[in-house]
Order: structure tokens, then C-alpha cells, then sequence
């Protein structure tokens, strides 16, 4: 405790805090810009932390860290385009939330979820992070191949109205990943001979077209038929009663605290990220939620659950990079690679050896959530304005931003096209009814299932292991479980044959 209080005084230096303080500004901005996502902007941000001291360059990334995870339930409630691909399924319930006249309540809802799922997910990481780091190496290929399935399974709760197009929108995700190298021996798949599609289609160009680009000719096309402006009216009233924000999230104490536990665990295995957390954080309150018919309406389990995840899986991902010098995504290994430029290697000894350091990123870590929710209160209003620009106006700035998010990616006109592409796909599944986001969870998991799969057949041959290995058969048999879930869910809600005719 007395080594925690001494680098929190450390970091509360005022260069140190301004430091911290200017990362986190950066990480939101980063966070907020579709396409511009928080591993960039923690790049772009590295080269000034070199002439810092270590505790300093740290303090600054861990802002930028825990800013851009805020960051990107902006656009993703006020534009219903997620900012960053940990803030997928904030969009699910916070954008038709603020459709509903509500943008306050919904950006507040998720802003001070991600604090308190941030700070719960901060405990383990100063008493407990060599022991859930340890536990997390357990996991072999098997373990994760089944990890992955599990979360596979939340198609059967994202299917909406049709358990058959919400499969059909998954396997089309899968298929996505298939083209580029196979990840054993780099045979090309589906390239058609362009160098561009060796490395694969780009994730973020994929996910911004098919959320972006389809929502965007949705409201266009209901202006060109005469509908209302899909902008909220000049009128609505964007304060929001904060005390009555946070009662609303501490009424549901197990939503918060289970969602903030996925977080953490996800956060701690190795290269699964955020939006795996997000999204399995979703579905779980969907499926302990006494009324799941209402999720995908504006309600405000969804929104809590997807951030109080997305802030503790930075909790998780710190715990692993600390412990044991092993990055739990890309932004921590750009950390991990700051900690080496800096003289220090990070491992088991690094809390005794580097003490001064490590208890300091403790502290930034808790400080940088406040930080973040000063900075919101201070600018929110500013991004609020952002949805009452008229419709007309707004819908080809978004898609100027979005081109322009997808090249700034690899600085390539390709991407910008990928973008296009998907888009196109995208607004044509809606208009014939298939669900979007069983193609993005398609998308984000096919690499991680296909790569673990092939390692543990090469491991062992034995398919049996992935049900006798205690951790992945359990995984496995909580999959079935979760399908079997989701279905009775869909029949509860299904009206009954005669209550349908009685609506007709």
C-alpha cells in the first residue's frame, strides 16, 4: 500500500498528470474518429513519450489507453458507427436509445459504466496480477479454438427475426476471413492474383462500411421517400441528471459486476481484445435479462454491460503485459515495446524490481478514468451538437470522415475501396432482413478460430482433446448450453398463434 500511495503522489506530479491528462484527450479524439483507432493513436503518440521519463511515457499511454476505449462510444451512440471496434455492440442499444430523444442519457449511461467497470476491473490488477495472469496461461490452443466457439454461439441472440439469416450473416463473416494466406502455410485463398488481398481484408474498413455506409443510405434513402429527418429535433434536452444516471446503473449490480469480470478475463488472455468482450458481455446480460425482448430498442442494460466490459478488458490486458511481458492486444504491445526502449523488461520481477513503475501505472490506470470523465463533461456538450446537424448536411461528412478513417489506415486507396465495398454488401443485407452484427462477431473471430484450431491439431492430433482438456470442454458444453439459452429465449418471446391473429 505505502509503495501504491507513493507513485500515485509520483503521478499526481503535475508534469506527470498533465502528460496523463493530454493522453487522454488524445485517446478520445482517437477513440471518437471512426477509423482512427486507439492502437494509432498510441503509435502516433509514442515517439513524445521518448524523451519522458519512463513513469511519465507510461502514465501518457495508459491515458491515451483508457480514453480511446471512452472515446469511442460517442460516435457509436450518437452516430450508431462504433468509434472503435470495442464499442460494436455499445451501438446496439445506445444509438436507437438516442434516436429515441435520449443522447444524454445514453452517452452518460455508458460514459459512467466504463468508469465504474474500469475501477472494478482495477483491484485485481494491483492485488492479483501475477495469480490471474498464471491461471491465464493455462490456456492452450484448445482452450482458445473453444473460447472462441463460445462466443460464435452469441449469433443465435444477435439473429433478430430470423434464426436462419442471422446464421447465413455469420458464416458470410467467416467466409470474410478466409480470403488472404492461410495462416499454416501462406497459400493464398481467394485472392484473384492481387497483392492487396494477401494480407486479408482490413478489419477496420470492413466494420466501418458495413455499420457506417448502410446506416448512412438508410437515412438518406428515408429522406428521399419523405420520412423525417433521421436527426434528433433542435429541441431535445441533452442534460441528463447524473445521479440518476448512476442509480440506474447501480440497480443492476450483477450486470455490472459479470460484465466487468468478462472484461477483465478477456482482457487478460492474450490477443482476443476488446470487442470479443463487448460483444460476449452483451449477450450475457441479453440472456440473464428478465426482459431480453427489449434489447436492440434503446434499453439500458446493453449500453452498461458493453462498457463497463470494453474499460476492465484494459484492466485484464495490463495484467498480462505486467506479469508477464506477453501484450493482451495491439496497444498494449506497443506499451510492452515502450517498457523495452526505456531499459525495462516486463515479467514476473518487474512489480519488486521496477517498483517505483509499475505501482505508478496502477495509479494512472485509476486516475486516467476520472480524467476521462472531466475531459467528456467538458466537451460532451460540443459532441452532443453533432446530432443536430440536419441530416442532409451531416450524412456526406460521415462519409468523407469514413473514406478518409479507411485510407488514413495503411494510407492506401485499396482500404477506401474495401470500405465502399462492404458498405454496399452491408445496406443490401438490410434491406433483405439479414442481421449486421453476426457478420462483423463473424469477422472478428474467424482469424483467432482458424489460428488455434490448425495449432492444435499440429500440437496433438487428437480431436478428442478439445472435449477431455478440462478448461475447453467445459467452454464447449457452456456453448451448447448458451444456443440452447438463446432458443428458448426466442420461443418465450414468440407470440403464441393465437395471440398473433389476435393482433392482426
Amino acid at each position: 500500500m505505502e509503495a501504491f500511495l507513493s507513485s500515485t503522489l509520483a503521478v499526481l506530479d503535475p508534469q506527470t498528470f498533465l502528460y496523463m491528462a493530454l493522453g487522454v484527450v488524445a485517446g478520445l479524439l482517437g477513440g471518437a474518429i471512426p477509423g482512427v483507432t486507439i492502437t494509432m493513436t498510441i503509435i502516433l503518440v509514442l515517439p513524445f513519450t521518448f524523451g519522458m521519463t519512463p513513469l511519465q511515457g507510461l502514465a501518457t499511454m495508459v491515458g491515451v489507453y483508457v480514453g480511446g476505449e471512452s472515446g469511442g462510444l460517442i460516435t457509436a451512440t450518437l452516430l450508431g458507427i462504433p468509434g472503435t471496434p470495442s464499442a460494436i455492440a455499445t451501438t446496439f442499444e445506445g444509438f436507437p436509445m438516442a434516436r429515441k430523444g435520449e443522447a444524454g442519457r445514453a452517452v452518460w449511461l455508458g460514459i459512467w459504466a466504463s468508469l465504474l467497470g474500469g475501477l472494478l476491473a482495477g483491484f485485481p490488477l494491483v492485488v492479483g496480477a501475477i495469480q490471474l495472469a498464471a491461471l491465464a496461461i493455462k490456456f492452450g490452443p484448445w482452450e482458445y479454438f473453444s473460447l472462441f466457439v463460445l462466443t460464435l454461439t452469441i449469433v443465435a441472440s444477435l439473429a433478430e427475426q430470423s434464426l436462419l439469416k442471422g446464421l447465413l450473416s455469420g458464416v458470410f463473416g467467416l467466409l470474410v476471413t478466409a480470403v488472404g494466406g492461410d495462416p499454416l502455410m501462406g497459400v493464398a485463398r481467394f485472392t484473384f492474383g492481387t497483392d492487396f488481398l494477401l494480407a486479408g481484408f482490413p478489419f477496420l474498413p470492413v466494420l466501418i462500411g458495413i455499420f457506417a455506409f448502410s446506416q448512412l443510405m438508410k437515412d438518406v434513402e428515408s429522406m428521399g421517400g419523405g420520412g423525417k429527418d433521421a436527426t434528433i429535433g433542435k429541441d431535445v434536452d441533452l442534460r441528463v441528471n447524473h445521479l440518476k444516471v448512476i442509480g440506474e446503473i447501480l440497480r443492476q449490480p450483477f450486470n455490472l459486476i459479470w460484465s466487468t469480470l468478462i472484461g477483465l478475463w478477456i482482457g487478460i488472455l492474450p490477443a482476443v481484445g476488446g470487442s470479443a468482450a463487448n460483444i460476449m458481455a452483451y449477450d450475457q446480460a441479453k440472456k440473464f435479462s428478465k426482459h431480453p425482448e427489449k434489447f436492440g430498442t434503446g434499453i439500458s442494460d446493453g449500453v452498461i454491460a458493453a462498457e463497463a466490459s470494453n474499460n476492465a478488458n484494459i484492466g485484464g490486458s495490463l495484467i498480462t503485459m505486467m506479469a508477464f511481458g506477453i501484450p493482451g492486444d495491439a496497444v498494449t504491445a506497443v506499451m510492452l515495446g515502450a517498457l523495452i526502449i526505456h531499459g525495462i523488461q516486463p515479467g514476473p520481477l518487474f512489480v519488486t524490481t521496477h517498483t517505483q513503475v509499475a505501482y505508478g501505472m496502477f495509479a494512472a490506470y485509476f486516475l486516467a478514468h476520472f480524467v476521462t470523465v472531466l475531459v467528456e463533461w467538458a466537451l460532451l456538450r460540443y459532441f452532443l451538437r453533432v446530432i443536430l446537424i440536419p441530416q442532409a448536411v451531416l450524412t456526406p461528412i460521415i462519409l468523407v470522415l469514413c473514406a478518409i478513417g479507411s485510407y488514413a489506415l495503411n494510407n492506401i486507396i485499396e482500404n477506401v475501396w474495401t470500405f465502399y465495398f462492404f458498405g454496399i454488401i452491408g445496406y443490401l443485407m438490410v434491406k433483405f432482413g439479414f442481421p449486421l452484427a453476426p457478420i462483423i462477431l463473424g469477422v472478428v473471430l474467424g482469424d483467432q478460430l482458424e489460428v488455434n484450431y490448425i495449432r492444435a491439431i499440429m500440437t496433438d492430433a487428437d480431436p478428442w482433446l478439445f472435449l477431455t482438456r478440462p478448461i475447453s470442454g467445459a467452454l464447449l458444453v457452456l456453448s451448447v448450453v448458451s444456443v440452447i439459452v438463446s432458443l428458448w429465449q426466442r420461443r418465450r418471446r414468440a407470440p403464441a398463434p393465437a395471440e398473433a391473429e389476435a393482433e392482426m
